[in-house]
């Protein structure tokens, strides 16, 4: 047991460890205020998100971008509520200010994944170049376009991935939130840095609409209701490897909303997890893999010393090598993200998380999930 627990904690602080030296090594991108020049489409896809489009259509209306170089596609995906109403108003109300083009089209169904459905519907009608996706219940920064634009500009990419963080909130579930998505943008900045990019996320992700029609869309995976990012990320790393990228770059960081309760965390967290074994990149399934053995590692151990198993100082030995290896990943993702003031609530989430993560894992593996009111199995 000792030999065993020795073996999967250095592969854990060599995993995290390379993580918190890839991130390390992807430079964070600065704007020089250069003339724009990349047209984008941006493409959103909506259902039943009336509470949150409001927020989402303002952030748009400020952008700092010629408004000549971009277009908004709202996707709605069988809505229930009034977010068409929304957005219909928020058109009246700002037409004397909205000079770029921004219209609703319906989703189509073609497939059992809704949101990949209206994606690939909005790039067969998009006009220009670049797709860039974003969420519904997201905040755009104001130099969110230029900054992809100066970066596009300056290298030779074709596929840029982009940083995504949760709204500030006074609760602890919110900075549980909060600390778990700053490790999964460490683990994302780190793996990029390595040369190994196995994570992005569809809210702030971009690509020239040619590579999308060149790698066939989502075609491969339409089965599966979510990893519309995923998916298409790991074809573009096999076909265009050197092209991949991604915008370290503070002005491109893109707001999102945490889930109101521990129930529609754990609904989303099974969500993602249950694309996971259809994933095609080895080294993403390696890291899923050492990641799970060291929770249930951690959890094993303590068990372990309550029944008088183990001795305490190997229980300790291990639990503070996570607990160190972790906090300097999250660490150097919450300086980047401005939110170091969140690791107050490090060692109690640290210490729920491994529990957390196990539970997540378990349903995933035997239940489908609901989604925006949907139920989609397995």
């Amino acid at each position: 047991m000792i030999i065993l627990s020795l073996i999967i904690t250095l592969a854990y602080m060599s995993l995290i460890g390379s993580f918190i030296w890839g991130f390390s090594h992807v430079s964070e991108f600065e704007l020089e205020n250069i003339p724009a020049k990349t047209k984008f489409t941006v493409v959103v896809p909506f259902r039943n998100e009336a509470k949150h489009l409001g927020k989402l259509l303002r952030s748009i209306e400020a952008l700092n971008y010629p408004n000549h170089l971009f277009e908004v596609i709202l996707v709605d995906d069988e809505s229930k509520d009034n977010s068409l109403e929304v957005i219909n108003n928020f058109i009246l109300k700002s037409a004397h200010k909205t000079k770029y083009n921004l219209h609703t089209i319906s989703n189509e169904r073609q497939t059992t994944s809704p949101k990949k459905d209206a994606i690939t519907l909005a790039i067969k009608q998009a006009t220009n170049t670049w797709i860039i996706t974003t969420d519904a219940d997201c905040e755009l920064p104001k130099y969110w376009l230029a900054s992809f634009d100066e970066y596009i500009q300056k290298t030779k990419a074709i596929c840029i991935a982009a940083p995504v963080d949760y709204v500030n909130l006074n609760s602890f579930l919110n900075q549980y939130q909060i600390l778990d998505i700053l490790s999964l943008q460490g683990a994302t900045i780190g793996g990029f840095g390595l040369g190994q990019p196995f994570m992005c996320n569809g809210a702030n992700f971009a690509y020239k609409k040619s590579l999308f029609i060149a790698v066939n869309g989502f075609n491969g995976n339409t089965n599966i209701a979510s990893g519309d990012d995923i998916f298409l990320l790991e074809k573009v790393r096999k076909t265009h490897p050197k092209q991949l990228h991604y915008l370290k770059c503070k002005q491109a960081i893109v707001t999102t909303q945490p889930q109101p309760n521990w129930q529609g965390l754990l609904a989303q967290r099974i969500r993602w997890a249950a694309k996971t074994t259809a994933y095609n990149n080895w080294f993403g399934k390696l890291t899923g893999f050492i990641v799970l053995l060291m929770n249930f590692l951690a959890i094993t151990v303590l068990l372990l010393f309550f029944i008088d198993f183990l001795n305490f100082k190997i229980l300790l030995w291990l639990w503070l090598v996570k607990f160190i290896i972790d906090l300097v990943l999250i660490f150097k993702s919450a300086s980047f993200f401005n939110k170091k003031h969140i690791l107050k609530s490090y060692f109690l989430s640290f210490l729920i998380y491994p529990f957390f993560s196990l539970y997540v894992v378990f349903f995933a593996s035997f239940s489908g999930y609901n989604w925006k009111g949907r139920y989609f199995k397995k």
